[in-house]
């Protein structure tokens, strides 16, 4: 739509939209939950802490689940704590120097208490040495069946060089996404973005709690408080083919549609309210419902669309992705 914002436009996006295009990794993270934002952005904010200071955890008072599409046609990510039976095949073929790592894990019977435990133990000063051994080791071990993850940590040290988030990353799920695969990461999910071009959306908000990867501040106690160290498999999304796939996380501040323009018919997507379209490839016509406004979208090339347009209709012979509000 064109002109001024029409009545029902709201303020602020619920949302953040961007292309993401990871060309070396990025840092381990998690991000709070809504109420655990709340808390937080009070307490920080109760103690004085700059919101632009280094050592600033919660910069707002909002959650941010996220959900990546990829775009290229391999996307690297890690996502989420891998069911622990099949760490302690990965651990037991890096060798003797997991020992110590394994001994934590060993001290707890309860999956999620053991890999809560690890995080601490792996992020903590006292165990350096031994975090250091365990990259050196799984440098040079070699496993069929994590021939993927080893490689990981290869890649990784070549770019953080004794990082303890390479040992941190060996406990998440490695997650090699096709184009038009997404993940969706809810709160305290740990995640990193590795390699691979992707649309991205995520609901408005700064807070990220670090879990390595990075030279950034470390709030292990933090971090710790806000995971979700429940192990499981990646949540790896992955609609029907169609015109129009849509991917959700079931959060209120967003959804995502991937739509592939019709040449012989144009494609109609009703609106959630306030709108983002992003074109990823060809070129697409979008023709707003209400105010019959057209644009031509190339790759790159982005419309805001108003609420008032209720629906819009697609066409050409390309690509867009639409954000929105969730339902």
């Amino acid at each position: 739509a064109s002109g001024d914002a029409p009545e029902g436009t709201p303020e602020r996006l619920p949302y953040l939209l961007k292309i993401l295009a990871a060309g070396s990794p990025l840092s381990i993270q998690a991000h709070p939950s809504k109420a655990q934002a709340e808390e937080g952005f009070a307490r920080e904010e109760a103690a004085g802490t700059p919101r632009d200071a280094a050592t600033r955890t919660y910069r707002d008072a909002n959650h941010k689940p996220e959900i990546i599409v990829a775009l290229s046609d391999r996307f690297l990510a890690l996502a989420g704590l891998r069911e622990l039976a099949a760490t302690r095949r990965l651990l037991d073929a890096v060798g003797e120097a997991t020992a110590p790592l394994r001994a934590v894990l060993d001290s707890h019977p309860d999956d999620a208490d053991a890999l809560a435990a690890a995080l601490i133990w792996i992020l903590s000063p006292a165990a350096g040495p031994q975090v250091s051994a365990i990259i050196t080791a799984a440098t040079d071990a070699a496993s069929d069946e994590f021939r993927d993850e080893l490689e990981l940590v290869r890649h990784l040290q070549s770019h953080y060089p004794g990082d303890p988030g390479i040992v941190v990353a060996m406990l998440l799920n490695l997650v090699i996404l096709r184009r038009g695969q997404g993940v969706f990461v809810p709160a305290g999910v740990l995640h990193a973005y590795i390699e691979g071009l992707g649309v991205e959306i995520m609901a408005a908000s700064d807070n990220v709690l670090r879990g390595g990867l990075t030279p950034k501040h470390i709030d292990v106690a933090e971090l710790t408080a806000i995971l979700d160290p429940r192990p499981g498999p990646a949540p790896v999304l992955d609609p029907a083919a169609g015109t129009a796939r849509t991917f959700t996380g079931g959060v209120p501040d967003f959804v995502l549609t991937q739509v592939t323009a019709d040449p012989s018919a144009a494609v109609e997507v009703r609106m959630n309210g306030i709108a983002i379209a992003v074109a990823t490839s060809g070129e697409v016509e979008i023709t707003g419902a209400d105010t019959q406004d057209r644009l031509t979208l190339r790759p790159g090339s982005a419309a805001l669309i108003t609420p008032n347009e209720g629906s819009v209709s697609i066409s050409g012979t390309g690509e867009v992705f639409i954000a929105e509000p969730g339902q």
